[in-house]
């Protein structure tokens, strides 16, 4: 039988790419959803556990049940603003539910476990690019919260053995490119699908929040990496926790940053359609510049992005959006 995972939140946009890479490589990915925030659909390589990371039986009976050796974990709330207006969701959420996760696995004795954390740890960082060993000073609840999670995993690894790896993600995008999943938020935030949208006439104007930023164009910049490349990446953090690799915290990114008028750009020249545009003030908290330093994911794992280009990011997303547009005309049509 092939090597059991749990992914936590695998009914969810970086989760779901993770389950078909975990699946193509050989694993059995178990997805354990509540379907808050993710989509039924998107599970559809290896069994599914209906629950929340709350209900601590449920989840021992998982681990159980399918003998899992380790654990992948996406499961949280990631929505910037709202953590700022309700932080005791995201506190009861994400750090209330992993340290329930991870009791539940010291009870299975299941030591291993890929964390899905986020380079908003990092908050305003004091200098470009980002290493891993700048402070970490989140400057909102929810990097507050996966911060949290990934000082626990440490005291965790010093007091009970766990091995663990954190993966900060900068800025995720695109969709899978065999067209199977994508991105879908509700409600959408992430630059790519809402400049796409535009594109196609699904609304009615992009935002540009702040044009007067100390960048090229005065337009924020940020380090995007292609879906598939962070999937990928955990397989890599899994395979090296598996054997038997030291705990480590990794960015992951491409080390190279595109501001906001140049994925516009982009997505008018792989759409072929203009971008109406909306320039408005910054918003609070928002650095102008934000790049990782990918160096220690490549030393540690041997990952580098390979297909995190601009260019390949907005084609996939772009065919993923035009799929789901047909599916909604032709379900209206039938209903």
């Amino acid at each position: 039988m092939s090597e059991a995972v749990l992914v936590t939140g695998g009914a969810g946009y970086i989760g779901s790419h993770a389950c078909k890479v975990l699946a193509r490589a050989g694993y059995r990915p178990v997805v354990f959803d509540n379907f808050s925030r993710g989509h039924r659909e998107a599970v559809r390589w290896g069994p599914l556990i209906e629950g929340s990371l709350a209900e601590r039986g449920k989840l021992a009976a998982a681990l159980a049940r399918h003998r899992i050796s380790v654990v992948m974990h996406f499961a949280a709330y990631a929505y910037v603003g709202e953590s700022v207006t309700d932080p005791a969701l995201y506190y009861a959420n994400n750090l209330g539910g992993s340290l329930s996760l991870l009791e539940a696995m010291r009870e299975a004795r299941v030591d291993k476990i890929v964390f899905s954390s986020t380079c908003a740890t990092y908050g305003t960082p004091a200098q470009v690019p980002i290493r891993e060993t700048l402070p970490q000073l989140p400057v909102n609840p929810y990097g507050e919260t996966k911060l949290a999670i990934e000082r626990a995993l440490h005291w965790y690894g010093e007091a009970y053995g766990l091995r663990w790896v954190s993966l900060r993600y900068f800025n995720a995008a695109g969709a899978d490119p065999e067209g199977e999943i994508g991105e879908r938020h509700e409600p959408e935030t992430h630059l790519v699908p809402l400049v796409l949208a535009a594109a196609l006439g699904e609304r009615p104007q992009v935002e540009i929040y702040g044009t007067d930023y100390p960048t090229p164009d005065g337009t924020a910049i940020r380090d995007y990496i292609h879906v598939q490349d962070l999937a990928e990446a955990h397989l890599r953090a899994l395979e090296h926790l598996g054997a038997g690799g030291q705990s480590a915290a990794l960015n992951l990114g491409t080390g190279r940053g595109h501001s906001v008028r140049e994925v516009i750009r982009a997505a008018e020249a792989v759409s072929g359609k203009s971008i109406p545009c909306r320039e408005t003030a910054r918003r609070p908290g928002d650095p102008p510049v934000l790049v990782a330093d990918p160096g220690l994911a490549a030393e540690l794992l041997g990952w580098r992005a390979r297909i995190s280009d601009l260019e390949t990011i907005v084609r996939t997303a772009l065919a993923w959006h035009m799929s789901c547009s047909a599916q909604s005309r032709r379900a209206e049509q039938n209903s």
